[in-house]
């Protein structure tokens, strides 16, 4: 691309490759937008990883004319492509990204998905909404911290204390709305979860700070709270942020390609949609492809990888008459099998629908974080009720300040900080050695 290139990194595709791209049927599974000159793909880049690669994908209309336009999302490893369906091919387009290194991966799993996935904002909404209030609330009691309680203009400490009483107001009616209800639903199925405790904190510490500034007994402790939602919410975002980045939907179509090569009587070779195989075609397994349906091996040395489907990664050989069983990944040149069952009805699917491969959303809504935080909350209110006991007989004047200092105190915010940023970055460490969990849970 540029006047003195470095290194030639353009890589040789093999012929035939993606000739499923020029079946309509297919095309139309894969497109998300089509009018008189136009169309739209979103392609997945796994080898996308920086700043350069960004560069280079946005400009490959340099190497294939008929792209108009491309944008990257770098957080998903997505390229989405507007080309001229006149001047160029889908199948082109596939062919010229593999050229310079980022072969598309295209599965089952991208066919019927014509919509683009709409970003929740909300949670990012929240974060910005926390934070601006944080920071003013902050700068607007700094004459608070630095005049040691005593300022010459009561009146003006008066009026920043209702300044940071109306910004406080967004953060705890919205920002902090997600610990109230994830407290409130736990409570209704009677589990005390993590968010129980924080949304306590944050309505004691909101409570107290509007007594104190409306009786002009203190300022409250409103940058306490904005602050705790601000870091909370940093948190979480960063754990979401963590998953999304290398999350994939726990679907066995995620992982088998959409066209497979399908040899006629007539010994011509031909792409076809996977969703099209039958039992008695006989189909072409190419080196390092997955095999798509339970098959018996025609013809060629098989030698496949069950590690997707058993966990093993030593290479199983195959004889010609053996079955061989959809989701094994060929490693010895190209074979040539006979389907005997249709994809939907392989070993892998069964596999996928089986009970105990489901997802227990009870169990993963339990997480060891939430049982550690439910006896953490069953000690915070025994301590609140022996200090309320020991005040009440003592001194009753002190029960008040001495209950609701120690529900602000215990608030578990640092436990919640803990697990979200020790989750997202072991999940990130063990992404960069290749080895994925299910969830945090696993962790």
């Amino acid at each position: 691309m540029e006047n003195s290139p470095g290194i030639n990194q353009i890589q040789k595709v093999r012929e035939g490759k993606f000739d499923f791209l020029d079946d309509v049927k297919i095309i139309q599974q894969l497109i998300h937008f089509k009018d008189e000159t136009q169309q739209h793909i979103t392609f997945y880049l796994p080898q996308m990883h920086c700043s350069s690669c960004i560069w280079i994908l946005e400009h490959i209309n340099k190497i294939n004319k008929g792209v108009i336009r491309s944008q990257v999302n770098f957080i998903k490893k997505e390229v989405t492509i507007i080309y001229n369906f006149h001047q160029t091919s889908l199948k082109s387009i596939a062919e010229s990204l593999t050229l310079i290194g980022y072969e598309p991966h295209i599965s089952l799993n991208n066919a019927g998905d014509h919509k683009i996935k709409k970003t929740d904002s909300s949670g990012i909404v929240k974060l910005g909404t926390a934070g601006f209030c944080f920071g003013n609330i902050m700068m607007l009691s700094f004459p608070e911290y630095f005049s040691f309680g005593k300022m010459e203009d009561a009146s003006l400490k008066q009026w920043f204390n209702y300044l940071n009483l109306l910004l406080a107001l967004p953060v705890f009616l919205y920002s902090a709305s997600g610990f109230f209800i994830s407290g409130y639903k736990g409570l209704r199925q009677k589990f005390l979860n993590i968010d129980a405790p924080i949304a306590l904190a944050v309505l004691i510490t909101f409570s107290r700070s509007v007594y104190e500034i409306l009786s002009q007994a203190g300022s409250g402790y409103l940058d306490s709270i904005s602050g705790i939602v601000f870091f909370m919410l940093i948190g979480r975002n960063f754990q979401n942020r963590t998953y999304q980045s290398i999350s994939f939907d726990c679907d066995f179509k995620s992982y088998f390609p959409l066209g497979v090569v399908v040899i006629a009587g007539d010994h011509r070779e031909k792409q076809v949609s996977v969703a099209d195989l039958k039992p008695g075609d006989r189909i072409k397994i190419h080196h390092d492809e997955i095999i798509q349906a339970d098959a018996i091996l025609f013809l060629g040395k098989a030698t496949i990888d069950y590690s997707f489907v058993t966990g093993e990664s030593l290479p199983v050989e195959k004889s010609i008459g053996e079955i061989v069983y959809a989701g094994g990944k060929q490693t010895a040149g190209a074979i040539e099998l006979e389907v005997v069952k249709e994809v939907s009805q392989s070993y892998l699917t069964q596999l996928w629908n089986n009970e105990t491969f489901k997802e227990n959303k009870e169990g993963a809504s339990k997480s060891f974080i939430h049982q550690v935080s439910r006896y953490f909350t069953y000690m915070l209110f025994a301590i609140a009720l022996m200090t309320a006991l020991f005040w009440g007989y003592n001194d009753p004047s002190k029960i008040w300040n001495a209950v609701t200092s120690i529900l602000i105190v215990t608030c578990p915010c640092a436990l919640l900080l803990s697990a979200t940023f020790t989750n997202g970055n072991m999940i990130r460490i063990l992404n960069k050695y290749q080895l994925y969990v299910k969830n945090a849970a696993v962790i």
